[in-house]
């Protein structure tokens, strides 16, 4: 059991976390993050962020994430590795209100505020063969997997910025990579459709979509049928990338926080959820746009409201 009170616990160490975590520290809050696994969230599968300010040429997803955990942890960010399961509210010392977090091996959290970064997870495709071959040809991370498929061909399954961005990636190992889309055109940006369209490697099959996986100890081939019907068709190949979106990770807080129909935290412009106390930012939250600099920005203004918050429940507030 965690006897200590923190003013603020945050739920996640992606970009959103660390950026609250960093604001949250600098307020002189007592505060944690906790992560389930390493700090960085997606975007430590990320080969090159080109987009990011401050960096001419890119950054290394990796390599950005390690500078905001230095840079987080440099000023006294407490960082605690555990999964969070459930979420409850009580009454604590003073009449306040206390949350308190339910981690792994029966220990738990106390704060009097909490920031939901919790971000989201790759959308499975929901296929026969997608679980069998999970790690045996599917993945949904080139920038982990692409190298073991060296000279191989390879399918990529979804149009967005993501689903392109990995197949130009693979074409540096596959010696081939069809990029299958439901839609008659590709959603990802026009800079990146143009890169595509550069790479010698890369075939579409437009208005299709996966109908199964096939192989037996590993993959073997996709089967795909059109949108509008018609027969399925084998393309042979020994690896599966699905790139079709992503869900939030929201489950531990699926009855306590009002969701939206996907199942993304909503909130106002202060980052505050329908519950008192409990902010979100990052890729759980809905919004329009997903991206690092979005995520962090949040994550500094939840840190900032949950500063305010907190210390009006302290009585301690100066305004």
């Amino acid at each position: 059991m965690k006897k200590d009170t923190y003013d603020t616990i945050i739920i996640g160490g992606g970009p959103a976390g660390l950026a609250a975590g960093l604001y949250a520290q600098r307020a002189r809050m007592k505060t944690a993050l906790i992560e389930r696994a390493m700090a960085g969230g997606q975007v430590l599968l990320t080969e090159l962020i080109e987009n990011y300010p401050g960096f001419p040429g890119g950054i290394a997803g990796g390599e950005l994430m390690e500078k905001m955990e230095k840079q987080a942890r440099g000023i006294g960010l407490e960082i605690i590795k555990d999964e969070i399961a459930g979420l409850k509210t009580g009454e604590g010392a003073g009449g306040n209100r206390v949350f308190y977090l339910r981690g792994q091996a029966g220990l738990e959290y106390k704060a009097l505020s909490v920031i939901i970064a919790t971000g989201a997870h790759w959308r499975r495709l929901g296929v026969p063969g997608e679980d069998k071959f999970t790690g045996r040809g599917v993945s949904y991370c080139a920038t982990c997997d692409g190298p073991f498929f060296k000279d191989k061909k390879v399918v990529v399954v979804g149009g967005g910025d993501k689903a392109v961005e990995e197949a130009i990636f693979l074409t540096k190992f596959a010696s081939e990579v069809i990029l299958i889309h439901r839609r008659n055109r590709l959603r990802a940006v026009s800079i990146l459709q143009e890169a595509l369209k550069n790479q010698g490697k890369v075939k579409l099959r437009m208005e299709s979509v996966v109908s199964s996986i096939e192989g037996e100890n590993a993959v073997r081939a996709v089967k795909i049928r059109g949108v509008s019907g018609g027969p399925e068709k084998e393309i042979a190949c020994q690896g599966v990338f699905i790139f079709i979106g992503i869900d939030p990770n929201t489950g531990f807080v699926k009855d306590k926080i009002k969701l939206d129909e996907k199942g993304y935290i909503i909130t106002d412009n202060e980052m505050a959820s329908s519950l008192e106390g409990a902010f979100a930012c990052g890729d759980v939250r809905k919004k329009t746009l997903q991206q690092i600099i979005v995520a962090a920005g949040e994550g500094a203004q939840a840190a900032m409201n949950a500063y305010r918050y907190t210390d009006k429940l302290k009585g301690t507030a100066y305004i």
